[in-house]
């Protein structure tokens, strides 16, 4: 049985039963699209460490302000691409493993909103129409903390 941490419109986390290897899948959502199309099987420890992580830096907000305030997400996202500077790194998010290494994420503190700016890049994507073509999710910084908590939780319990 799979379990469920948040919503998939906006961000969630997917948890598929143990099966005695180490690994476990586990989909990410974000913007009501699923980012572990490619490889969604994950190293139980690694990915745990790195969801917790993650959910540490949303709660204190360590997170980069907005960084081109004239421009849409969408724009933003393809400005920080073609940087090839540090600067971009300021705004790498998520890195969760290998089960997101098909994607592209960029994230920024926009107010009181966390905004999550993802590209498909692999060409194996399920939806070609789809790869390199940026998405948005926008949400509070703490549900998406919250649905890493729980989901590093129910990992950390074996279940």
């Amino acid at each position: 049985m799979v379990k469920r941490f948040g919503d998939r419109a906006t961000f969630a986390v997917e948890v598929g039963p143990a099966d005695g290897t180490g690994l476990r899948t586990v989909d990410l959502w974000l913007a009501g699209k699923r980012l572990t199309v490619d490889d969604n099987a994950a190293y139980v420890p690694s990915v745990r460490h790195a969801m917790r992580t993650t959910a540490a830096r949303v709660r204190r907000r360590d997170l980069a302000p907005r960084p081109f305030p004239d421009r849409s997400p969408e724009e933003t996202f393809g400005v920080l691409l073609a940087n090839q500077t540090g600067f971009r790194e300021r705004y790498w998010f998520l890195n969760l493993t290998e089960i997101v290494d098909n994607t592209t994420r960029y994230a920024w503190l926009d107010g009181d909103r966390l905004v999550v700016v993802f590209a498909f890049w692999r060409p194996t994507h399920p939806e070609p129409s789809e790869i390199d073509l940026p998405f948005v999710a926008k949400l509070g910084p703490d549900d998406l903390a919250a649905a890493l908590e729980a989901a590093a939780d129910y990992l950390n319990d074996g279940d």
